[in-house]
């Protein structure tokens, strides 16, 4: 114990530097545990407060997992789900990847940063200003692709009506968000590989391209490996603006457009069964543990150095 004191005072200063996200992952991630007893029970809400409610509300088990299971959209919202974030986590890997070997490699830092900025900048957009983006290109009186058809001879197209369209313009919607932002973790990796290794495959005789497949993909891919690692297990969860406000809550969309996410959010507005909105979330927790667990024990087992954990 006196150790431990010890230990205490001589680590303070770093202990403190940690105590804010502590705190916040105390309060969001922790203590919110606690309601996860709601997805076991048919929650009803009374005056007398929240743990009150819970304590009154009827147990039902795992009736509410029921919900995302027997409903004749299971399949769709989980096939939805599941291939959306593959294309999500294999594309934006390589995009991110290749943008940030491009940025590291232009020779004005300057125009380098004026790049980064404007491609960092879609992250920083709410999806409801991203959805009022789409619906100005898609729109069918005044979309910009419309009038582009227009002058072309095409007709029009319904944008907002043709599911076949829509899972190219998510994914791609998706990307121009989100890639700059994690170009950022790839690029400032590449900033702490060592130059002298450039330097020696330079007097080699190694081309550019012979640099970046020997030295610069290899030398990142501890990071690859952990960021993709973190990406499978969020794979049973998707970004609920993208799929509801970009296609504008569309009826007709709802085949390529629903996921686990609205789903349970229109489930929510029409039943108001706050127990079934907590069972899904709890579902996509549990799944997306055992996929790092497993998706880190494999990593183990290829290459100990690359692992998560």
């Amino acid at each position: 114990m006196v150790q431990f004191f010890k230990n205490l005072v001589k680590n303070k200063v770093m202990l403190f530097m940690v105590l804010p996200g502590a705190i916040w992952f105390f309060f969001f991630s922790y203590l919110p545990l606690v309601g996860t007893i709601v997805a076991f029970k048919q929650y009803r809400f009374s005056r007398e407060g929240f743990w009150a409610s819970i304590a009154k509300s009827e147990w039902v088990g795992w009736k509410n997992f029921k919900f995302l299971f027997t409903t004749d959209d299971a399949f769709i919202i989980t096939r939805n789900t599941l291939l959306y974030n593959i294309a999500f986590i294999f594309l934006g890997l390589v995009l991110s990847v290749a943008m940030a070997i491009l940025l590291s490699e232009l020779v004005s830092k300057r125009m380098a940063k004026i790049y980064q900025t404007g491609m960092f900048l879609p992250y920083f957009l709410s999806w409801v200003i991203v959805g009022y983006f789409a619906f100005s290109f898609l729109s069918l009186d005044r979309g910009m692709l419309n009038q582009i058809l227009g002058w072309f001879g095409a007709e029009p197209i319904q944008w907002y009506s043709e599911a076949k369209y829509w899972p190219y313009i998510l994914i791609l919607v998706n990307l121009w968000k989100a890639v700059g932002y994690s170009s950022v973790v790839y690029l400032a990796s590449i900033m702490g590989i060592d130059k002298s290794l450039y330097e020696a495959a330079m007097i080699d005789g190694a081309s550019k391209w012979q640099q970046i497949r020997s030295i610069t993909i290899p030398m990142l891919s501890p990071i690859i490996i952990i960021m993709t690692l973190l990406a499978v297990g969020r794979i049973f969860y998707a970004d609920f603006g993208l799929f509801y406000q970009v296609p504008r809550d569309s009826g007709t969309l709802y085949s390529v457009t629903n996921v686990i996410d609205t789903y349970v959010y229109r489930g929510l507005k029409t039943t108001g069964e706050i127990g079934m909105s907590t069972a899904a979330g709890l579902y996509q927790s549990v799944v997306g543990f055992v996929l790092v667990m497993v998706s880190n024990f494999v990593v183990r087992k290829i290459d100990k150095d690359s692992a998560l954990f």
